[in-house]
């Protein structure tokens, strides 16, 4: 089988998961996942970058731009959705679960610290429109309906907004972190399971243990709340 036709057999899908607990963590469970019927036809991805120019008061030059920061990516599509051939015959449930994604999820609410549910859009292998982010923007425009004047089509404009970057060259699972976070004990964590969570290297513990004051990395209380250092702010520990 060739690379096209397998390609071509890759279905788009878009996964909500459970809003980070705390900031720089990562998503928690998988809330629900919508499969799309139709692939979009197309993918509008966009990032925005700022700089800053101080005025020069030579009239014959230009100062020179200062970077001040970029924006996150932002992924623009539509969802085609079509029931007039499915057995609920109606197109609002996979409606309302993009809806869920508007919204606080219950376990933040709970947590009381409200927080949207996290989308990520997946198609195939392909990775700069495949990050973790928000809901921006959501529009359904229903196109068909039944005598009953239930919904049989829908086209569905959706942003996802960037939520969270990961380092250049790595990946989500693997490879040192950039930037500190934190971490809220649970029964059965250890420091070795964290620093392989977080820097994919188990005998990076002392780091956190370093940051944290821990003299015994075995004696870890749940509920206690860890900062989670990059390496290279962790004192040079894995360089020695």
């Amino acid at each position: 089988m060739s690379p096209a036709v397998r390609t071509s057999r890759a279905r788009a899908q878009l996964t909500l998961k459970e809003p980070p607990a705390t900031v720089g963590a990562k998503p928690g469970g998988t809330i629900a996942r919508l499969n799309l019927q139709f692939n979009p036809n197309s993918l509008q991805l966009s990032k925005t970058t700022e700089w800053r120019r101080t005025p020069s008061r030579m009239a014959g030059q230009s100062a020179l731009p200062e970077f001040v920061g970029s924006g996150p990516r932002q992924l623009s599509l539509e969802v085609f959705l079509d029931a007039t051939s499915t057995h609920d015959n109606s197109v609002e449930q996979a409606v309302e679960t993009l809806m869920k994604a508007c919204v606080p999820s219950p376990a933040s609410l709970a947590r009381k610290k409200p927080a949207s549910p996290w989308v990520r859009f997946e198609w195939g292998t392909a990775r700069t429109t495949s990050f973790d982010g928000v809901l921006s923007s959501l529009s359904v425009t229903y196109t068909l309906f039944d005598v009953d004047g239930k919904p049989l089509r829908a086209t569905c404009a959706l942003s996802v907004e960037e939520a969270s970057v990961d380092p250049p060259g790595q990946n989500p699972t693997s490879g040192a972190r950039t930037a500190r976070s934190t971490h809220t004990v649970v029964a059965g964590d250890s420091l070795a399971m964290l620093a392989w969570r977080e820097y994919g290297d188990a005998t990076a513990w002392r780091a956190i243990a370093e940051a944290n004051g821990i003299d015994d990395p075995m004696a870890l209380a749940p509920g206690t709340e860890l900062m989670v250092p990059a390496l290279g702010d962790a004192g040079g520990e894995e360089e020695r």
